[in-house]
């Protein structure tokens, strides 16, 4: 379905696949999701139902590295451990060629513990999906400063939440008109190669 609507849309859309550990030919599923035209991998560690750091995911880490495929990972839950930032922490630190975007600026809803293990990492980006409707809006600008306006991209998690009003909350922050175009436009682009 995401690939077809990418290929629908005359270049408007970029899309991602999903793996998941348990897959008995991870190569193959790669495959797969290169010949589609996606251009990186959605993984949802709590609705998947694993650990960040299971060493069954280590493959999954491992080849999309070889093949410079980044991951937008959702991270963090206060109500779960599958997804916070103390198990993305080592490996981001093993795996420093695979680029991730962790989403919800890095934690959602332990976003102090995500402010505290994760800035600094090079390979390390994250998007602001799920955040403005869960903390106050000084405190996302906060973060965002925090982890760099060049490493930062807008999300909505639609259909939760709309476009227009994610990209309303994110403009009443008051940035630099230069890291909004990192923001909205740049970073998503340096990471998933879009031309």
């Amino acid at each position: 379905f995401i690939a077809q609507k990418v290929s629908e849309s005359d270049g408007m859309f970029t899309g991602l696949g999903t793996l998941h550990p348990d897959s008995r030919d991870i190569d193959g599923d790669i495959e797969d999701l290169l010949e589609l035209g996606l251009k990186g991998v959605k993984l949802h560690p709590d609705i998947q139902n694993f650990k960040i750091d299971d060493h069954r995911n280590l493959t999954i880490y491992e080849k999309c590295e070889e093949k410079n495929i980044p991951i937008l990972m959702h991270t963090g839950d206060k109500r779960f451990d599958n997804s916070n930032p103390n198990r993305l922490l080592p490996i981001m630190q093993i795996y420093t060629g695979l680029t991730v975007v962790a989403a919800h600026l890095g934690g959602w809803s332990v976003w102090e513990s995500a402010s505290e293990l994760l800035p600094g990492l090079e390979n390390l980006y994250f998007d602001c999906s799920s955040c403005f409707e869960f903390t106050d809006k000084e405190y996302i600008k906060k973060l965002i400063l925090l982890y760099g306006t060049d490493r930062v991209l807008f999300g909505t998690d639609y259909p939760m939440f709309k476009a227009e009003s994610e990209i309303q909350n994110l403009l009443s922050l008051g940035l630099a008109d230069e890291d909004y175009e990192k923001i909205f436009c740049l970073n998503a682009k340096k990471v998933f190669n879009i031309k």
